[in-house]
């Protein structure tokens, strides 16, 4: 074939890559789907008549409800919009904003199908916010929307978006991303306690967020923002017997609760691993430091004791949160970590950003070590590449992590941070805890 093209051209008198060059210069217009379900949020939460599920837009009787979604680009281009939609009863008219151009386009028609939009130039990579509000409607509903559709050359298969539910990613998806740190620890070091300092700058104490501070192979103690009014100090530590129902432990597996602090609340959690869960109802400020501290102390009877503490400045001492023990387990503290996760979909939208600082461990002599060297990892919904809104670092001497909100600057996933060494200790005489 190459041999026949080649004649061709020469009797045409043009070179013989001439063609192919040109062919393969050209931008090729490519096609995506993008679900309501897993990449949209309703922007004016407060009112009704009008909703997301994992159908898409459902139910939208009120003018006043208006949608967004968010798609990102990895090339620069254009895309030509249509509307996945149909309209049960009469006509609707709706609006649709990008990248500050608004076209109005008018649907009928109640059996799902596309409806053009428009075309919007990509003059930048990064995420494209995509607005549908109602302009008018001659029948009850505006529109059921399950999906946009994106054509041009703009599109490519790095575009991201949550492509599918399969895992439930719809909802993981509008979660957003996680982000971790995991610290490296010397190999000839027994971490019988990790200690660990805490700042949420102000205005990223965002409803939904977790900022986890202390992190280890068989549990989690951080801090987090429960609803508008109450904020926890949480402390878990996971069953070694798997399952998401705690009532499916067997007796001899299940985490006892041998302490707890003052006004700290005990129980049993389920649904991501199952174990022993503790929490303080305290009203933690953004902007101030606390600081975490836990320890893991095998018992030699092949039970470990796991217990945490929490300081902070407007305590001015340690408090007890709860001491658990954990059967079949010997062991110090393992594959230490930080991450920053937002457990609220519908807060997905909004970045939250954590500083940690000063990170140590103790050996079972009480002697300190710092931690500086960390690697930042991603979980499955940055991985698959479904959100890209996530970032991690060095600022100054402290490690940070963002999510959410979809911010355009993302940083590579496993690669290793180290922040300097400062030289400062955990300022806690461990003898003296509560």
């Amino acid at each position: 074939m190459a041999i026949v093209c080649c004649i061709f051209l020469i009797l045409q008198n043009l070179p013989c890559n001439a063609f192919m060059k040109k062919s393969a210069g050209k931008d090729q217009d490519s096609s995506i789907t993008v679900p309501i379900g897993g990449n949209s949020w309703r922007l004016d939460k407060d009112t009704l008549g009008g909703n997301i599920s994992n159908d898409g837009i459902v139910n939208w009787t009120d003018k006043n409800a208006a949608f967004v979604t968010y798609v990102r680009f990895a090339k620069k281009g254009s895309f030509k919009l249509y509307l996945n939609l149909k309209v049960p009863v009469g006509e609707t008219v709706l609006s649709v904003t990008a990248l500050n151009k608004t076209r109005a386009i008018t649907v009928d028609g109640n059996v799902v199908e596309d409806h053009y939009a428009g075309e919007w130039p990509v003059k930048d990579t990064g995420y494209v916010s995509i607005k549908i509000m109602a302009k008018s409607k001659t029948g009850d509903i505006y529109a059921d929307i399950p999906s946009l559709k994106l054509t041009g050359t703009g599109i490519k298969e790095s575009t991201s978006f949550v492509k599918n539910n399969e895992g439930d990613f719809f909802y993981w998806g509008r979660r957003g991303p996680s982000v971790h740190l995991g610290y490296v620890v010397p190999d000839n070091k027994n971490a019988e306690w990790f200690y660990n300092e805490v700042t949420v700058p102000k205005n990223n104490d965002v409803l939904g967020s977790y900022f986890m501070a202390c992190g280890f192979g068989e549990g989690y103690f951080g801090m987090q923002v429960n609803s508008a009014t109450e904020r926890h100090i949480l402390f878990s530590v996971w069953s070694p017997f798997s399952t998401d129902d705690p009532k499916k432990i067997p007796d001899d597996q299940k985490i006892v609760m041998l302490k707890k602090g003052a006004n700290v609340h005990t129980g049993e959690f389920g649904s991501e691993g199952s174990g022993g869960q503790s929490y303080m109802l305290y009203n933690w400020k953004a902007g101030n430091t606390y600081k975490f501290l836990v320890r893991a102390k095998p018992d030699g009877n092949n039970h470990t004791t796991y217990t945490a503490w929490f300081f902070a400045p407007e305590l001015n001492e340690w408090h007890l949160i709860a001491s658990f023990s954990r059967p079949q387990t010997n062991t110090y503290l393992k594959h230490l970590h930080s991450f920053l996760e937002n457990f609220d979909p519908e807060q997905g939208t909004i970045t939250r950003k954590v500083y940690f600082n000063n990170e140590c461990i103790a050996d079972e002599n009480g002697k300190w070590t710092e931690l500086t060297k960390a690697r930042f990892t991603a979980d499955n919904t940055g991985a698959k590449g479904y959100r890209m809104d996530y970032s991690g670092g060095v600022d100054g001497k402290t490690f940070y992590l963002k999510n959410c909100g979809f911010f355009n600057n993302y940083t590579t996933r496993n690669i290793f941070f180290e922040r300097p060494v400062t030289g400062k200790m955990p300022d806690v005489d461990l003898d003296k805890l509560p």
